[in-house]
């Protein structure tokens, strides 16, 4: 084992922005400073994380020495590995964009005082689910995560707040009622251990169901999305780009936990073509709904609806039964190449969309004539990381839907390759109508100063998008350590 994989990296990615969530409750009119020492700990412990998983596999602990089911075990393969990576990139990124928006100076209030410890909360409940190699514990990382979201939101408006929570409980509601199902099964809650005894019998596939519906809500799968559009069209930027960006990637990456690694083979016909249905469902609707928008935010937010479901098309198209096909490997990198290149641009759009209200003190696209030569950094992020959402070359975005696309047609999945298609296509027409009106005519609006640091943030965050696709075989290489048995393939 080399010296780096030996050091407590599992432990630190949780502990240290739990410790930072503390100390900014203590910090008060200094919390939003700790950033700056955070951000550059965190990204260095991704990047040593990813160097140790890249020289040894699969990272395994057991917190205290004590191993599962006593104790509580931690793991990281390469998909772990990278959505540690991407939360420290695009948590520092937002952290400094929020800098403006709630720093204590120079008066305290209840938004600039609770928004680092929830933040640094937030981190710490990502981070836990990634790393995380128990259902409990993945219980307990989604009730912070969802304290923290919700909150959030709610500094745009208690409303949107309050509906976000109802679908939140009663997601956890359904996740908490199949866990006990589970254990009362295989009498464990620890991955390695479930793979290994649990059967596929009534009250473990009610368990299992239990738990995906109730992700499925956290995850904002259509139809059980209608707590994302107003959380996004009210909220912070900020706020907005790390739920759309993280949150409900957090539900989704459990899911895949349970049905790759759980049990791959409980995975049956109707359940991958329902999820796979749903997706479909999904990524039409909130594109031709984003079509119809008349704000920035809420086609960005329609545009989340969408992209997910592109996610759930790693289910039909990546079978996890033991009967996997050969392409299963590419559907299923493909997958998670969208996930992690749209974390990225739809993060750079909602923080684009932030800097046009800062600038006009609102976001409708009719009234935002010649607003890209008063911001011209701020369109540029937002035309890049519309490239990927696109699925233009060279973006990650392209690359994940290529490997989508190409596994779909090798598996003779016609409906879904179409999708993709059509479903690009319509990402096109309602991306394209912003950017038009952004620069139109011949002069640009009177707006409020936007210091130009501020819109460098955005755009580095879509440059990572597009570097994904332009670097794609290092991070699909980095995708197949510990890939899951049920997407195991030759689709390298």
């Amino acid at each position: 084992m080399s010296a780096v994989a030996a050091w407590p990296l599992l432990e630190l990615t949780v502990a240290l922005p739990l410790a930072a969530s503390l100390l900014a409750v203590a910090a008060g009119r200094l919390a939003a400073i700790l950033l700056y020492a955070m951000a550059p700990v965190m990204i260095a412990l991704a990047g040593l994380l990813c160097l140790a998983v890249g020289r040894e596999g699969v990272l395994e602990t057991a917190i205290g020495g004590w191993r599962a089911p006593l104790g509580i075990a931690l793991g990281a393969d390469g998909l772990s590995a990278v959505f540690v990576a991407t939360a420290a990139l695009i948590l520092s990124a937002v952290g400094l964009f929020a800098q403006r928006d709630f720093h204590v100076e120079p008066q305290e209030s209840g938004r600039s005082y609770t928004f680092w410890p929830l933040f640094y909360a937030m981190w710490a409940a990502l981070n836990a689910i990634f790393v995380g190699r128990d259902l409990f514990n993945f219980y307990v990382a989604l009730e912070l995560l969802t304290l923290t979201a919700v909150a959030m939101v709610a500094y745009g408006g208690t409303a949107a707040a309050l509906r976000y929570l109802m679908f939140a409980l009663m997601g956890s509601l359904a996740y908490l009622a199949g866990v006990g199902l589970i254990y009362a099964s295989a009498a464990t809650l620890d991955f390695e251990r479930l793979h290994l005894v649990l059967e596929a019998d009534r009250t473990v596939m009610l368990g299992t169901a239990l738990m995906t519906a109730g992700l499925l809500a956290k995850a904002a799968l259509f139809p059980l999305h209608a707590w994302l559009l107003p959380a996004h069209g009210n909220a912070p930027a900020a706020a907005s780009a790390l739920l759309s960006a993280l949150v409900v990637k957090a539900a989704f990456f459990i899911i895949v936990r349970i049905w790759f690694d759980m049990m791959p083979e409980a995975q049956t016909p109707w359940l991958t073509n329902t999820l796979g249905l749903l997706g479909i469902a999904a990524a039409l609707y909130g594109s031709l709904l984003a079509m119809r928008q008349s704000r920035l935010k809420l086609i960005i937010a329609y545009s989340t609806v969408a992209q997910i479901g592109y996610l759930f098309f790693v289910f039909p198209l990546a079978n996890g039964s033991a009967f996997a096909l050969p392409w299963s490997a590419g559907a299923w990198s493909g997958v998670m190449f969208h996930a992690v290149s749209h974390a990225f641009a739809k993060a750079a759009l909602f923080l684009a969309a932030g800097l046009v209200i800062e600038a006009l003190g609102h976001d409708r696209i009719a009234d935002m004539k010649g607003i890209a030569r008063a911001l011209p950094i701020t369109w540029l992020a937002f035309g890049l990381a519309a490239v990927s959402l696109m699925s233009l070359p060279p973006s990650g975005g392209f690359m994940a839907k290529y490997l989508i696309l190409t596994s779909a047609l090798a598996g003779g999945h016609v409906v879904y390759a179409l999708v993709m298609i059509v479903g690009g296509l319509l990402a096109a027409v309602y991306l394209f109508r912003p950017l038009n009106a952004a620069l139109a005519g011949t002069g640009a609006p009177a707006i409020a100063p936007v210091p130009r640091y501020r819109q460098a943030i955005p755009l580095a965050l879509a440059l990572v998008a597009i570097a994904i696709g332009l670097a794609s075989s290092l991070p699909y290489e980095f995708l197949q350590i510990g890939l899951p048995e049920g997407a195991e393939g030759s689709g390298e």
